[in-house]
């Protein structure tokens, strides 16, 4: 009987599913085996995770030294149109200078344009002195990518310079000539020759714009007054005018001109410093001054600095030159001509003027012409560090 009674009992327990620790097991999730498996997927899945985000932060950390890098070939790219070339790509400079070194072209004969294009890329090269030796290791994807934001940055500087001078231009003009109705700093439609004080500046310098015959030909567009890029505007020369008998007396040494070009390598508030025949001393001294007051603190740098100019250049002139024309025309928008008048051709009209002057006298002129603008544009003066530069 009690073998019965035991076999039963024994019977129930097997029904039941054994040893009373595996029914717990049951209940936690099941056997030891399913257990050690759950755990095992779970390690698996954390180690996935932290590998995703591992991932995640490579490459949230790769798209932030591109931005970094983005934004590197931009602000580098912000000097380009201002002294290396006003309308040409960095593409046409690298291309002439690859073909100087093309054997099959060594001995053949170069234009005017080609020898512009090629000082254009030793500037760059000089303004940019890791561009040659970047531009050979880069992929040909990662090369046109560079090329790409260094004209974006070119393109944004330009426009920046151009809404800055717009409002500065018509300030100074109101300052100085007093005109009335003054010149409205929002409103370009009222400038260009239809204004009385910017059709003066405009005017051809051997021209008198005071002759009422000669402003009304030139708002008539009258044969003999049109106004092209082969003339020289008034506002290029000192006080406004210019020696029938020597053109070139008092030329590039504009007041207007001037402050345009501190406006923009320096900072608007320099152009008030401008005066015509002074040499700049005054204000250099300011400069020290300002630098020792406010030693330890950190100032905003200027274009010149950044781009680590030490003297004045050619082809930053014909910039400020383009640019202070554009401010004075009645046009709206930026473009390379206005009716009459081409913005190429006088660019590079200023540059070889300064670049390929005729015999060593002219040589000596342009020397000097160039002395007196470093002595007038007050930072360069006053950096003495940089005369590895330009």
């Amino acid at each position: 009987m009690s073998l019965v009674v035991g076999s039963a009992s024994h019977h129930e327990v097997r029904q039941d599913g054994g040893n009373p620790s595996h029914d717990e097991d049951r209940q936690d999730g099941g056997s030891p085996r399913q257990s050690e498996t759950i755990i095992a997927v779970q390690a698996r899945q954390r180690r996935r995770i932290a590998q995703l985000e591992e991932q995640l932060e490579t490459l949230e950390a790769g798209r932030e030294a591109k931005q970094k890098q983005v934004n590197y070939y931009m602000a580098q790219g912000r000097a380009l149109r201002r002294v290396v070339a006003l309308f040409d790509n960095v593409e046409d400079l690298v291309a002439e200078n690859d073909r100087r070194y093309d054997d099959s072209q060594e001995d053949q004969d170069t234009t005017l344009g080609q020898d512009r294009l090629q000082v254009g890329y030793v500037v760059l090269t000089q303004t940019l002195p890791w561009f040659h030796k970047k531009g050979c290791a880069l992929e040909y994807d990662d090369y046109l990518h560079m090329i790409k934001m260094l004209r974006h940055g070119a393109d944004s500087a330009r426009g920046d310079d151009t809404s800055k001078l717009k409002t500065l231009v018509s300030e100074w003009i109101n300052r100085e000539f007093k005109p009335d109705p003054p010149v409205d700093p929002e409103d370009k439609h009222s400038r260009g020759f239809t204004s009385d004080a910017c059709g003066r500046l405009l005017c051809p310098a051997e021209l008198d714009w005071n002759n009422p015959a000669v402003k009304a030909g030139i708002r008539d567009r009258s044969d003999g007054y049109v106004v092209t890029d082969l003339s020289f505007p008034a506002y290029l020369y000192d006080k406004y005018t210019t020696n029938p008998d020597d053109l070139e007396e008092g030329l590039f040494k504009g007041k207007i001109l001037l402050q345009g070009y501190k406006a923009v390598f320096t900072s608007p508030s320099s152009a008030r410093d401008v005066e015509g025949d002074g040499d700049g001393t005054d204000v250099i001294r300011n400069n020290r001054r300002a630098k020792k007051s406010s030693s330890g603190i950190k100032v905003k740098k200027h274009v010149a600095e950044i781009i680590k100019m030490r003297k004045v250049t050619p082809r930053s002139i014909a910039y400020i030159a383009c640019q202070v024309r554009f401010a004075l025309s009645s046009i709206t928008s930026w473009r390379s001509v206005d009716g009459d008048f081409d913005y190429v051709q006088f660019w590079e009209t200023i540059v070889d003027f300064f670049e390929r002057p005729p015999g060593r006298e002219a040589h000596r002129r342009i020397d000097n012409l160039l002395e007196w603008w470093t002595r007038h544009v007050t930072y360069i003066a006053d950096q003495p560090e940089l005369n590895s530069r330009f």
